[in-house]
């Protein structure tokens, strides 16, 4: 017996190498309970519950690990009782936070091995947003709402403008809002968002327009800029308050340049027809189109025609988006509507006595029955009005004036136009078009042996599509203008007085105006735009986002 007891060694009741690999183990823990509440607290969800959830997850793995007699299962409970909670956590974070902060995610993981992060990091830089006072905003501090209000920004904005949209519309749902964007005149929809990823952008644009924060309910409007390699973009805002949310819209402010008539891309004999204005002393001349069809830019077109040195010009517009030189232009904005109305102080440069008379926003009886007055002693005037075709345009103007005589004898002229977006020339498609289209188009067919369509999607050998770096998906790139132009003498105002709508357009037809349907056939023949195009633009239904685009590659 004694000689058993004396072979027993004695030792300790722990193994080193077991509490090594427990404290290697166990220590990352502590810093992973610090690192959730933090978190949690950044991305603005229940720091104390998640820090709860971990810390007891920790706790009983490892009481359990000290407990079980076999050290590797232990070891492999904790393991698991760690990795679940911690995934469940970031889980949750992510579906909080945007893609460029979420962790644990294949983009992640390849990011901790490349300069990928940082390279993004300095994109931010690239992009300077200036507020509605011109103060400069910094960058941020990372991992801060602002931060994330920041980014959401330049991701929002930098995806905008690569995609050419003049506006951005949020409309929201109940867990989502939904996005499209205006390209080249056509509303096109995007991927919806979560609302819970737009909080932080909403904030953000709403301090650069300078608007109440607070304020959910009310409409408010406002501007702000942001400077992209070197050049300065400058965007509205307009919120509003729903049902289900607030609503926002982004539109780029374009200032219109100053285009001759011959940019305008008119047909020979239109361009004859509207140079010959130079000539014209007197009489009344009317630009005509539907909302956003660039009516704007003819009428500065035309006013730029006359030689600002031997005549006075003067404007009335409701909205300046170009500077014409030497022309002196006057805003009617809403400072005014308390003091004076547009009639009154059209009337008012009227009589400062100019040699021609812009007139942008002729909506009402007084202003036109000033207009037509003033024509009649002897000035040029320019009005636009917002008419489908000129046959419209003649009875609005008709109606407005109340006045036949007074009307169709000071009448000199009238434009009608449509904007139609061109086929992109890098990747539009040449077909032979059958002879149901040929027949449905009135197209001779030989001029019409090949017409052209936007390119359809490309695939790549992964089944990725391929985007168009010219026209970034959609088929098209910017736009052209197309008109009916009829010009009047003495012999067809007599025509036309006191008739109806047919016997005008029978009238305006002898005359040789060209429809604008007929301006828009030849520059599908040309192949500047497509047919589909066309139809869109001329048929009358109401206008639904297009299909949706594939991502920016």
């Amino acid at each position: 017996m004694n000689l058993i007891l004396a072979s027993i060694q004695y030792g300790g009741y722990i193994s080193i190498i077991k509490l090594v690999i427990f404290l290697i183990m166990f220590m990352p823990s502590l810093m992973l309970i610090t690192w959730v509440y933090t978190d949690a607290s950044t991305v603005g969800t229940k720091e104390k519950f998640w820090t709860a959830i971990v810390f007891a997850a920790i706790a009983a793995a490892s009481l359990l690990w000290l407990i079980l007699p076999l050290f590797i299962v232990g070891l492999a409970i904790y393991l698991i009782a760690v990795a679940v909670t911690t995934l469940a956590y970031v889980k949750h974070r992510n579906s909080m936070v945007l893609e460029y902060d979420r962790i644990l995610t294949p983009e992640h993981i390849k990011g901790l091995f490349s300069s990928d992060r940082a390279e993004k990091l300095d994109a931010l830089k690239s992009f300077l947003f200036i507020t509605a006072n011109k103060n400069d905003v910094p960058m941020p501090e990372p991992k801060t709402p602002e931060f994330y209000g920041y980014k959401a920004a330049y991701d929002i904005f930098h995806d905008a403008i690569w995609r050419r949209a003049s506006n951005i519309l949020y409309t929201p749902t109940h867990q989502n809002y939904n996005v499209i964007y205006v390209i080249d005149g056509v509303p096109i929809k995007q991927p919806s968002v979560e609302k819970e990823h737009l909080k932080n952008f909403i904030n953000f644009v709403r301090q650069l327009a300078d608007l109440d924060v607070k304020e959910r309910r009310k409409p408010q409007k406002g501007r702000f800029s942001l400077i992209h390699q070197e050049n300065q973009i400058d965007w509205e805002i307009i919120t509003a308050g729903s049902t289900m949310g607030e609503q926002l819209k982004l539109t780029r402010k374009t200032y219109e340049g100053l285009s001759k008539l011959s940019d305008l891309e008119l047909m020979p004999e239109q361009l004859k027809q509207l140079a010959e204005l130079q000539n014209q002393k007197q009489g009344i001349f009317i630009i005509s189109g539907p909302k956003k069809s660039g009516v704007t830019t003819t009428f500065y077109a035309l006013m730029k025609e006359h030689d600002a040195f031997l005549n006075s010009i003067e404007t009335l517009e409701l909205d300046i988006t170009a500077d014409v030189p030497n022309v002196d232009q006057k805003a009617f904005s809403l400072t005014d509507t308390g003091t004076t109305t547009f009639a009154k102080k059209l009337f008012g440069i009227v009589r400062m006595g100019p040699d021609i008379v812009g007139v942008a926003g002729c909506n009402d009886s007084e202003s036109a029955k000033i207009a037509a007055k003033a024509a009649n002693d002897g000035k040029l005037i320019y009005i636009t009005l917002e008419a489908d075709n000129v046959i419209q345009a003649l009875d609005k103007w008709r109606k407005l004036v109340a006045d036949e005589n007074l009307a169709i004898d000071t009448l000199v002229g009238i434009t009608n136009q449509r904007l139609l977006r061109k086929l992109c020339d890098e990747c539009k498609q040449g077909y032979t078009p059958n002879s149901e289209i040929l027949r449905k188009f009135n197209l001779p067919a030989e001029k019409a042996k090949v017409l052209y369509r936007e390119g359809k999607v490309i695939y790549d050998k992964h089944n990725k599509p391929i985007t168009c770096e010219n026209c970034q998906g959609t088929g098209f790139i910017e736009r052209t203008a197309v008109f009916e132009i009829i010009t009047l003498d003495d012999e067809l105002r007599e025509q036309i007085k006191s008739k109806p709508a047919a016997d005008v357009n029978s009238a305006f037809k002898r005359a040789k105006m060209r429809y604008l349907q007929e301006h828009a056939m030849k520059k599908v023949i040309a192949g500047t735009t497509a047919i589909n195009e066309m139809v869109r633009v001329f048929a009358r239904k109401k206008t639904r986002p297009a299909r949706k685009k594939p991502k920016q590659q």
